[in-house]
């Protein structure tokens, strides 16, 4: 039986779950890196993938845009699917010059204005931590690729459109160390904690508030092939190590 949210059958979602925003990025990766793949769920468009990347069972499911969302299908994907570990494969905007279009960061924490935390479960802390491990596979899984990823503390907002008054980049940037920002990553490592699950986050970055450099719609849907490569090499070594404990 399924969710208000998703349709996916007990045992059609993989323990390994990959989870970019976008629902046309979940599909392109399932047609591009994935083999024997079924459509899994589609209530509201928001696309479940399930199939092979190489020997390893992967499914590809999209989160939609905002705290919010990703709070709803992470909490089910963990809760009620019985996945173990959710990568979160998404975009950013750079606070810094470090960070450049194109790189491949990797959420160290997320420090956020949020209060999803405190409205879930009366959390008041506004940072948030992946979990080690799983960074640590998916740093090797960079590594075997031959993928440079940068990690780096982020900001995860609520708001998209901030109004010229309020802070800016500059100030998150310094008062709390974010090199660039997105919008999931804060619930997603919540709901992780909240239900002793695993979450890491690796970003692409797509805009540059530094530069105000930015990447086209289509090159954020399709044009970010290292992030995938390495969170579907981090997906194979968690496979391996699932069939290793059987």
């Amino acid at each position: 039986m399924g969710t208000p949210h998703n349709s996916a059958e007990p045992g059609e979602i993989a323990r390994t779950v990959l989870m970019p925003g976008d629902p046309f990025r979940a599909e392109f990766i399932a047609k591009n890196w994935l083999t024997d793949v079924k459509l899994v769920n589609q209530i509201r468009n928001i696309y479940a993938f399930t199939g092979r990347y190489h020997d390893t069972e992967v499914t590809v499911m999209a989160s939609g845009m905002g705290m919010p969302s990703i709070g709803i299908y992470s909490y089910e994907l963990f809760a009620q699917y019985n996945v173990d570990d959710i990568i979160r494969i998404g975009t950013a905007g750079s606070y810094c010059d470090r960070l450049k279009l194109y790189d491949v960061v990797l959420a160290e924490g997320c420090w956020s204005e949020s209060s999803y935390a405190a409205t879930q479960n009366g959390d008041a802390s506004d940072t948030k931590y992946p979990d080690q491990q799983l960074n640590q596979i998916i740093l090797d899984a960079g590594n075997l690729a031959n993928i440079q990823i940068k990690p780096a503390k982020i900001h995860s907002s609520d708001v998209f459109y901030r109004q010229p008054e309020m802070e800016s980049f500059r100030d998150f940037y310094e008062k709390h160390g974010c090199e660039c920002v997105e919008m999931e990553s804060f619930a997603l490592f919540h709901n992780a904690q909240v239900l002793g699950k695993r979450a890491a986050c690796l970003l692409t970055i797509s805009d540059s508030f530094v530069t105000r450099e930015k990447t086209s719609a289509e090159e954020r849907r399709s044009a970010f092939g290292s992030m995938m490569e390495a969170a579907l090499k981090a997906a194979e070594i968690l496979g391996k190590r699932q069939a290793a404990m059987k």
